[in-house]
């Protein structure tokens, strides 16, 4: 069994490795190891990431996908966290998170318990997950519609100025960019929405 540890931060500017001693410090005090970590600074509401495909690709059946709570792994609408856990379910991966007990018998030895009570534990925790994703979906769309309901506000009161321009995040795209990085790839390795890196693009064809 292999413990795979996945850290997430939505932006940039967050620090995507901040639970990383947790993780750790979780996996040594139930006997294991966290074997590697994916850390990416992308939202939880994407369904595609890099580092996240890439920890469920290199997995094998019975290893771990360790996170701090589900909304790392999860802000997702219902049906693309259907397609999540079907991927993670097929490829025999077993979910642990430090905020659900319920999943952390997944590191305790198998026949520690009898048939049937790991199949109850397995169901409420599988019922639990799908709660707390749920949970981390509405959070995640309570916080835009007050950020939206914030913006028409100060739209109304004439003094909205809009979103700061991250120059950080733009520089790293320019570099990218001058690096011979494909739009699309500067975008994934960047991790920025790819209509970022064509506006940053349109900007440096008009500033030659």
């Amino acid at each position: 069994m292999f413990i795979r540890g996945y850290l997430r931060a939505s932006t940039q500017g967050q620090d995507a490795n901040r639970a990383r001693a947790a993780l750790s410090e979780f996996a040594i005090a139930h006997g294991h190891k966290v074997a590697t970590f994916y850390v990416e600074n992308v939202s939880g509401a994407k369904l595609e990431r890099e580092e996240l495909n890439r920890l469920i690709d290199d997995s094998h059946e019975g290893d771990v996908l360790l996170i701090e709570q589900v909304d790392r792994l999860s802000r997702l609408q219902a049906d693309d966290w259907d397609d999540l856990k079907a991927r993670i379910k097929d490829k025999g991966i077993n979910i642990v998170s430090l905020d659900l007990h319920t999943s952390h018998t997944a590191l305790t030895k198998s026949d520690a318990t009898d048939d049937f009570t790991k199949g109850m534990i397995k169901a409420i925790n599988g019922m639990l997950l799908d709660m707390l994703a749920v949970v981390a979906r509405k959070d995640y769309e309570d916080r835009r519609s007050r950020q939206a309901q914030g913006i028409n506000t100060a739209k109304a009161k004439g003094v909205y100025k809009g979103r700061k321009r991250d120059e950080g995040l733009h520089e790293r795209i320019r570099m990218a960019l001058e690096g011979g990085q494909s739009l699309r790839k500067t975008a994934t390795v960047v991790g920025c929405a790819l209509s970022t890196v064509q506006r940053v693009q349109k900007e440096m064809k008009a500033a030659v």
